[in-house]
């Protein structure tokens, strides 16, 4: 199981929000292409990037530090989400490097703009479905929909995304753990790839991903606790790479 630091930007800053509220962040470092640098000399095997200013936006506002991250790592493969609303950004992205686009606002919007993606540029594309109690946030966590998680995972499996990144809003950056019960729920209901994200606080939340991780589990996202210390990355990785051998 990758452990995978993410690297929420901000007007150029790295930060972390809670629950997805803008009004409510801690910044971490104004050198997001540094803080890149202290993971992957860590042992990440890969790096998840959100603009979130391009999450409200509705187009990217963070893409020149992405671009930096991406030509300082070119052997990190890095996933990318926020703002990501057309096709046009999606090649810009993979142009520059990024190797998986994570799209979520317009994946519940416009569904068949996911096929569509997912033909253009087979392997690269990713859905980030956000929960709350079950059904589908969008337009960067600020509106809850009426769609259900598992309907959408399982149309999405359909139109052949490489994997799917299932956030849990209420447990994200408030470190009260992970989410096991819906994470292990989504992952039984379809056969591609779930990456856990939300919650993740310290060793005992990688040790019960672990023991979950044969229904489909293959990553975990974690962000604000990797920053103030109650997970340290390197012992992290060192215990999912001991209980979830590849």
């Amino acid at each position: 199981m990758l452990l995978i630091p993410a690297i929420d930007l901000k007007d150029g800053k790295c930060v972390r929000l809670r629950q997805g509220r803008m009004e409510d962040e801690t910044i971490f470092s104004d050198d997001p292409v540094a803080m890149a640098g202290r993971w992957v000399e860590a042992g990440a095997r890969r790096l998840h990037l959100v603009d979130l200013n391009g999450a409200f936006a509705g187009s990217p506002v963070n893409r020149e530090v992405i671009g930096a991250i991406c030509a300082a790592y070119p052997d990190i493969p890095i996933q990318v989400g926020g703002g990501i609303r057309d096709e046009e950004t999606v090649a810009a992205y993979l142009e520059m490097g990024v190797q998986y686009v994570i799209i979520g606002t317009k994946a519940v919007s416009t569904p068949h703009f996911i096929n569509d993606l997912c033909l253009e540029f087979p392997g690269h594309v990713i859905v980030g479905l956000d929960a709350k109690e079950g059904k589908v946030a969008v337009d960067g966590w600020s509106k809850l929909s009426r769609h259900d998680v598992i309907d959408m995972a399982r149309h999405f499996e359909n139109d052949g995304v490489s994997a799917i990144v299932y956030t849990d809003i209420g447990r994200d950056g408030m470190m009260t753990g992970v989410n096991v019960e819906s994470t292990v729920r989504l992952a039984r209901s379809v056969n591609v790839p779930i990456i856990a994200s939300g919650g993740i606080t310290n060793l005992d939340d990688i040790r019960a991903l672990c023991a979950v991780a044969e229904e489909g589990i293959v990553g975990a996202i974690t962000g604000r606790a990797i920053y103030e210390g109650s997970l340290d990355f390197v012992e992290g990785q060192q215990l999912a790479d001991q209980l979830c051998p590849t």
